[in-house]
């Protein structure tokens, strides 16, 4: 079972899981509530996120003398302080954090130079057309990652060679520059994922026992979620697509394949931390 006594969430898991619902489908029942409550646990920083985009957007005074983005920027350092010093996350999770950041702050320097999509509001902490909380946003697709990682205690099986997963990892990321002057090969990617991870599950501890999934299922179900999120984001007018200029629309569900293909790359880079054990 993975260590959770350095979190106050393990003093609260302990309890949780130390509960015993009656037989049949009440167990059923309190099984699938723990599995939401854990769920939503590993999301807190990225709900956090989200709802001071959307609260910013609703209620955040218009001649304020700090700009809203600003005040973004500033609020997810402090949430990011608050979560360390009340152990509401590990130094790990924030090393995560910390480096997601950077990477993600380096694509949205590229991506908004070529227009793929922009931030229309001033602030004073960006870089070139990048407002500094646009950083934590990848940074809360990697902390969910390494929280959920640990809260589940994932395990593998049928893992493909740790040298092939990074160098296709690689290819990816590449491939999010590479596109707008060579060819993109998105359909290869997706294509070299499909039978290196094909046998590969993930086994996951929710309660008493390690259930599984296929890998490439649990994916497109993270890459789904983080869909719907950046339809609330662009709403919030946190960024706007081209198409979005001229009055919100839903994101193209064609960005959930640029979504699951981030997905690789964040999951990738959380492996070269955490490793990937096999089942007992």
């Amino acid at each position: 079972m993975a260590n959770t006594a350095h979190t106050r969430f393990g003093a609260v898991r302990a309890r949780l899981e130390a509960f015993e619902p009656r037989p049949g489908w009440r167990a059923w029942l309190f099984e699938f509530l723990l599995f939401g409550f854990k769920q939503a646990w590993a999301c807190l920083f990225g709900a956090l996120m989200l709802a001071l985009l959307l609260g910013t957007h609703l209620f955040y005074p218009a001649g304020a003398s700090l700009a809203r983005y600003d005040f973004l920027t500033i609020a997810a350092l402090a949430i990011q302080v608050a979560m360390l010093a009340l152990r509401l996350e590990t130094l790990d999770e924030a090393r995560v954090i910390l480096a997601f950041h950077v990477v993600g702050t380096v694509m949205e320097l590229f991506k908004t130079a070529f227009g793929s999509w922009t931030y229309p509001e001033a602030s004073l902490l960006r870089i070139g057309g990048v407002p500094l909380f646009s950083g934590f946003m990848y940074a809360a697709v990697g902390n969910y990652i390494a929280r959920v990682w640990r809260i589940f205690d994932f395990r593998y099986s049928a893992y493909p060679a740790v040298w092939a997963t990074q160098l296709l990892g690689v290819a990816i990321y590449v491939n999010f520059f590479a596109h707008h002057w060579l060819p993109d090969v998105r359909l290869v990617l997706f294509a070299a994922i499909g039978p290196l991870f094909w046998r590969t599950r993930i086994h996951f501890l929710n309660w008493r026992s390690h259930r599984w999934m296929p890998l490439l299922l649990g994916w497109f179900l993270v890459a789904l979620f983080i869909w719907l999120a950046e339809n609330i984001a662009t709403f919030s007018n946190a960024w706007i697509y081209p198409d979005q200029k001229d009055g919100w629309q839903m994101v193209s569900p064609s960005k959930l394949g640029a979504w699951y293909l981030l997905m690789y790359i964040s999951f990738v880079l959380v492996a070269s931390v955490h490793g990937t054990r096999k089942p007992d």
